[in-house]
């Protein structure tokens, strides 16, 4: 079979992750980590406007502090680097939603096993706060950096630390690297404290999940892990067919468990009632900018119901398959029907995460991706078929009204990520 380039064609409702090439599958995976990325770009001004202007740092350090150990964890698991030095680190952040490439350019230097630094070119999330002033950017780079970089320092080794050599605000103005930081295993009386979130994220079904991929390569060549030396210059180029769909699957997983851990601070700072919302509202605006992103980079036509089928196909909040059990098909010119089996991600038994607030009602998620496609679509929800257990219809109507830009959107359209375009800096690997 001969494996797709994009999107573009024909929309197969068998289609999985494995059935692109090498290269698109680098390119979906950086999307991948954008997405991962910017859902903190709509969830944190809400956070804001709901607790106080300051409030999202206490949010910021919560939600990574409890999520990064466990993906960090989970990746070394899955690309085979378990370690305890310093380029275990360095691989771990080559793999991290927190520095997607190219828009977090991080660049390494591993000296030796327990000492390395790290330099960023180019901080996209620097870049957002800048225009902001200075307060803001302390808050992010000093108050919200320093216990979250060590948090995940700690998945690799209780004593290994992260500090900066300089970092912002920018002296000179403008200064490139925008920071450096050193690497290294400090005082072993000194070990990390891990967040007492931490604990309760790693209970949930989504930290236990088992992802199930093939270990035979559909395309020749590449990494089947990570298990050799550390590449500074490493790119997801670099892996091979099998071991990229594996990095994807894990991608988005990181994902789920921040956005768990958001919604479980809301929880703590008010209750429940108000986790859903802020989940939901969040889900919307990464939602809808991560299918505007997804239409464009895989290059699919049109805005028929069968690119809607297709952005929902590809669509990370639905990844892995083990957590949402997705299925979607085509039953007419103008509708198609996604359902959820009983899955996971159904079967949490908390409001702690984005399919908790999906019932036999629409939901605004769904709609908002659908409507990055066609603004005349809608979601409906149906009784589910035989042995699912939700179900919608997707309906393109030419005379229904159409929808508007969701709020949620706007917040996420405020970052330079929005827009950002990647580079293919290095051919798959032979």
């Amino acid at each position: 079979m001969k494996l797709r380039d994009d999107y573009s064609g024909e929309f197969d409702p068998g289609l999985s992750l494995a059935d692109f090439s090498r290269q698109t599958l680098a390119n979906l995976g950086r999307e991948y980590l954008l997405s991962g990325h910017l859902q903190d770009r709509v969830g944190l001004p809400l956070v804001a406007k709901r607790f106080g202007g300051d409030a999202y740092v206490e949010f910021s350090i919560s939600e990574w502090m409890a999520a990064s150990p466990i993906y960090s964890r989970r990746m070394q698991e899955a690309l085979g680097f378990e370690g305890h030095d310093v380029s275990t680190v360095f691989k771990n952040l080559q793999l991290d939603i927190g520095a997607p490439h190219q828009f977090m350019d991080f660049q390494f230097q591993l000296d030796r096993p327990d000492y390395g630094e790290f330099w960023l070119p180019h901080c996209g999330a620097l870049l957002d706060v800048e225009p902001f002033g200075e307060e803001r950017v302390r808050l992010m780079c000093h108050d919200i950096e320093d216990p979250t970089f060590d948090a995940t320092a700690a998945a690799t080794h209780p004593c290994m630390k992260m500090r900066p050599i300089h970092r912002p605000p920018r002296e000179p103005a403008g200064r490139i690297p925008a920071c450096r930081w050193s690497i290294f295993i400090g005082d072993e009386g000194d070990p990390f404290v891990p967040h007492p979130n931490l604990e309760r994220v790693q209970a949930s079904k989504l930290a236990q999940l088992e992802i199930q991929t093939s270990q035979q390569d559909a395309e020749p060549g590449g990494w089947a892990d990570y298990s050799g030396e550390f590449d500074p210059g490493f790119q997801l180029e670099d892996l091979s067919h099998s071991a990229l769909v594996r990095a994807n699957l894990e991608f988005a997983l990181q994902s789920h468990l921040l956005a768990r851990s958001f919604m479980l601070c809301t929880a703590q700072h008010l209750d429940d009632e108000a986790a859903a919302e802020l989940g939901r509202s969040q889900w919307v605006g990464i939602a809808a900018l991560t299918a505007e992103r997804l239409i464009s980079s895989m290059n699919i036509e049109g805005d028929g119901i069968d690119a809607i089928a297709k952005v929902f196909q590809i669509h990370p909040c639905f990844h892995p398959r083990e957590y949402s059990d997705l299925q979607i098909e085509l039953t007419g010119d103008q509708s198609a029907r996604i359902s959820l089996g009983d899955c996971p991600g159904l079967n949490e038994g908390d409001p702690y995460s984005w399919f908790a607030g999906l019932s036999d009602v629409a939901h605004p998620a769904l709609d908002a991706i659908a409507g990055r496609v066609q603004p005349r679509a809608r979601c409906h929800a149906v009784s589910p078929p035989t042995g699912r257990k939700l179900a919608w219809d997707i309906v393109i109507n030419p005379a229904t009204e159409k929808q508007l830009e969701p709020q949620e959107l706007k917040l996420a359209h405020i970052s330079r990520g929005a827009t950002f375009r990647f580079e293919q800096r290095r051919s798959v690997r032979r």
